[in-house]
């Protein structure tokens, strides 16, 4: 892929980026949650430019050239490429939340099938589990942590406006589920944002498990 990059960023500093999210994608694709090239991953490279996963490529083959540069409002930067559909969605992270450097979204049987049982709800609400404190911000099993689940759409802009107004109405957000699709969570570096990530994988299995022993 040619990549162009801006005389701000030095080659060395996108390709860091590149390698990590290269490296995290394959892994996650072991586990199975980025079937049929589904998912994306991103890091924050400088405060107006962000590494992303290319369309359409399978994730648990990507190398350097599999990730591309766009600007905090989802545009491709220096390449022909095209960014994931959904980059709408992490830039909306990084402007948010200036300390944010990794935004990952995966497509697990567990949370695809949680998005849907908990859509009419719109809100997974996880309170008693220990491992509620591998979130950030949270230190006790006592604290209750909401993750709500938003309706699915192909136009992003309706999506970001949904991200939104949740955190606008002041309501805490470390993760999102969207119906019939995966969840976004996020971190100050790669290594918070796979813990957010397997942390919330685990804690809505532990869920739909409740639901199937009290059916």
């Amino acid at each position: 892929m040619s990549q162009d990059l801006p005389a701000s960023i030095p080659a060395a500093l996108f390709y860091d980026r590149a390698d990590a999210i290269a490296d995290a994608a394959r892994e996650l694709a072991q586990h199975g949650w980025t079937p049929a090239t589904s998912s994306n991953f991103s890091m924050r490279v400088d405060a107006d430019h962000a590494a992303i996963t290319i369309s359409g490529r399978d994730k648990g083959k990507l190398g350097r050239d599999d990730i591309m540069l766009v600007d905090m409002h989802g545009k491709a930067v220096g390449t022909t490429a095209r960014p994931s559909a959904e980059t709408e969605l992490h830039t909306q992270v990084y402007r948010r939340w200036p300390e944010m450097n990794v935004v990952l979204h995966t497509h697990s049987r567990t949370q695809s099938v949680a998005s849907r049982l908990f859509a009419n709800d719109g809100v997974i609400r996880l309170e008693g589990w220990e491992l509620q404190k591998a979130i950030r911000g949270h230190t006790t099993h006592e604290s209750v942590l909401d993750i709500p689940v938003f309706p699915n759409t192909q136009h992003m802009p309706e999506l970001v406006d949904q991200v939104d107004a949740w955190i606008d109405a002041g309501k805490p957000l470390h993760a999102y589920l969207i119906n019939g699709h995966g969840i976004y969570t996020w971190g100050h570096d790669m290594a918070e944002a796979r813990r957010h990530l397997e942390a919330l994988e685990f804690l809505l299995g532990c869920e739909l498990d409740l639901r199937r022993l009290h059916a």
